[in-house]
């Protein structure tokens, strides 16, 4: 570790996790590197709903794990901790991070870094890593989607559902999405989306029986309790619904199974942030390999929302609460 670097650091603590708690940014010890880590000096770092949850106290973080918030930043590499990964430093990378991320130095595994395109900002790359693999694991690793397959996307206009248009339409899917206004129904749209369908003033499940009447072949569902039964029957044979969220509650009312069986759909619950390292390496390596080149051409690109300074931290949290956004939510140190 380069001896320039301070002993401690700035990062955001949760006081009194739950309901009423706060977030204060304190002194904190700066990451210990383990092998195979990079030392980020953090320019900038996302916000998910996994934080939110986190500070709840309802999505601690996975053993071993830093408890800071924060899964995915953008930085330069200041300090490595195997002398094989040298090369890294000064890089300026983004990706993944095992929590930690708001703080001014975060620890990131070499596996899970990716370059920071030519020409994109700082806030560009802290709003790419956890939407796009997210998206990607759900389309590719998971859902297997093929060139004209029809898939639905809840939550179009969020980060994760603004990639997963992206990424679908690149891939040559069919694509619907629900979301809560017209604004965002228009957003989605001109990032690919074939159908949006205002959920607040439309019933998705007769407009899509209409709409595609053989089914829809890969469903991606963060919403999860009563949209189950719609999405049943909305399946096509062999189809897929992917629940990677609920936001709605974990409880099915009266789920019907019988629909799935005639269907021989699949039901598929997925996180990201407690895969392992040797997944989430893999993942980043295929997304580079099937998508680094659109993203550096800026055919898909990252839509953020909003950029807050560091003293606005709790103003992002509650924004994001009130599902007004549209993309993603960024901190910029800069």
């Amino acid at each position: 570790m380069l001896e320039t670097l301070p002993r401690v650091m700035r990062a955001v603590v949760v006081q009194s996790p739950g309901a009423e708690s706060q977030l204060s940014w304190q002194n904190v010890a700066l990451p210990e590197l383990q092998s195979g880590e990079l030392l980020i000096k953090v320019a900038a770092f996302g916000i998910n709903r996994a934080d939110l949850m986190q500070r709840q106290g309802l999505y601690p973080a996975p053993a071993g794990d830093s408890e800071i918030l924060g899964l995915e930043v953008a930085g330069t590499v200041v300090a490595v901790a195997d002398q094989s990964l040298s090369p890294w430093i000064g890089r300026s990378v983004f990706g993944l991070v095992n929590g930690g991320g708001y703080a001014e130095y975060a620890a990131m595994p070499a596996s899970q870094a990716m370059i920071v395109p030519p020409g994109w900002t700082w806030q560009q790359a802290a709003a790419t890593a956890e939407t796009f693999l997210t998206a990607y694991q759900l389309l590719v690793f998971l859902g297997q989607a093929q060139q004209g397959q029809r898939v639905l996307i809840h939550a179009g206009a969020s980060g994760v559902g603004t990639a997963a248009i992206q990424l679908a339409k690149a891939m040559g899917l069919h694509i619907a999405v629900t979301v809560g206004n017209s604004n965002k129904a228009a957003v989605c749209k001109q990032l690919g989306a074939d159908i949006a369908i205002n959920y607040r003033e439309q019933d998705f499940k007769q407009l899509l029986s209409q709409h595609w009447p053989s089914g829809i072949d890969l469903i991606l569902d963060p919403v999860a309790g009563a949209y189950l039964n719609a999405e049943a029957s909305l399946l096509a044979q062999d189809g897929k619904i992917i629940i990677y969220a609920m936001m709605a509650g974990r409880k099915i009312p009266e789920f019907d199974l019988s629909v799935l069986f005639r269907k021989r759909g699949q039901l598929l619950c997925s996180t990201l942030r407690n895969r392992n390292s040797a997944y989430k390496a893999e993942l980043t390596q295929q997304f580079g390999a099937d998508f680094a080149a659109d993203l550096a051409a800026g055919d898909i690109k990252p839509l953020i929302d909003r950029v807050f300074s560091t003293v606005d931290i709790e103003q992002a949290h509650q924004l994001l609460a009130s599902n007004q956004t549209i993309g993603k939510l960024i901190v910029s140190f800069d």
